[in-house]
């Protein structure tokens, strides 16, 4: 399978601490990829410098085997919380970048209903539970029809249960869309729930710390006894990068 993003970041520093280093990473179409890792090893940097958003870094992305250079319409970005404009209904946040009059557009109900918020199209945020409006983040995520979604702990702010039906709706969103995506999770469980490759950034700046192929087929059952290995394994990974 070709490779559709191709990341390159020879360095990146924050003053005199060096986050990123000589890390490489590719991902292919259609494939859910999960970084892990230690707090400050680098995943959110790295995440928005992929989105376009951070160019202050030495290396190169590129999209198709071309590079990119700022934010691009094939790459949609999900943050932890779901940022919504508190003063704009749920429609008006979904197709916030065609301006006024964008709620109308067919997409937002489509997106909607994907996304199990139909009948709140003119609800403003303050009348969202967290999971309701994380939902809608997702589906202004998807508004812009990217090819790419970059999620950053998507869903750590909400409960358990909802945690896994958010879970459950992605891992469907990104099958029916042929979406390729790149999760920052510290949830182990939903790494391998999710990924197809899971990738463990190091707290010394440099190259993946591991590489984890998920070999189970889809549809997945949660904390399934073949994957009791690799979690260990996992786990005794980053118990070793802490120790450092």
């Amino acid at each position: 399978m070709t490779t559709l993003l191709d990341i390159s970041v020879h360095e990146k520093s924050y003053g005199t601490r060096r986050v990123l280093h000589n890390l490489q990473l590719q991902l292919r179409q259609g494939e859910i990829v999960s970084l892990i890792g230690a707090s400050g090893c680098g995943k959110s940097s790295l995440l928005s410098i992929v989105a376009g958003l951070d160019a202050d870094f030495r290396g190169k992305v590129q999209l198709d085997g071309l590079p990119l250079d700022g934010v691009h319409a094939d790459i949609g970005l999900i943050f932890q919380e779901p940022r919504l404009f508190p003063w704009l209904t749920v429609a008006q946040n979904i197709a916030f970048g065609l301006g006024a009059g964008g709620e109308h557009d067919p997409r937002v109900a489509a997106l909607l209903e994907e996304v199990g918020l139909q009948g709140h199209a003119a609800s403003l945020p303050k009348q969202l539970s967290g999971g309701q409006a994380q939902r809608a983040a997702i589906a202004r995520g998807l508004f812009g029809q990217p090819r790419i979604l970059l999620l950053d702990e998507p869903f750590s702010a909400v409960d358990a249960f909802t945690r896994m039906k958010l879970q459950d709706l992605l891992a469907a969103i990104a099958a029916r869309h042929g979406l390729t995506v790149l999760l920052v999770t510290h949830d182990i469980d939903e790494a391998l729930y999710l990924s197809d490759r899971i990738v463990m950034l190091d707290t010394r700046a440099g190259p993946p710390r591991g590489h984890y192929d998920v070999k189970q087929a889809r549809p997945r059952t949660r904390a399934p006894a073949a994957q009791a290995a690799l979690k260990e394994t996992i786990l005794a990974e980053l118990h070793a990068a802490h120790a450092i």
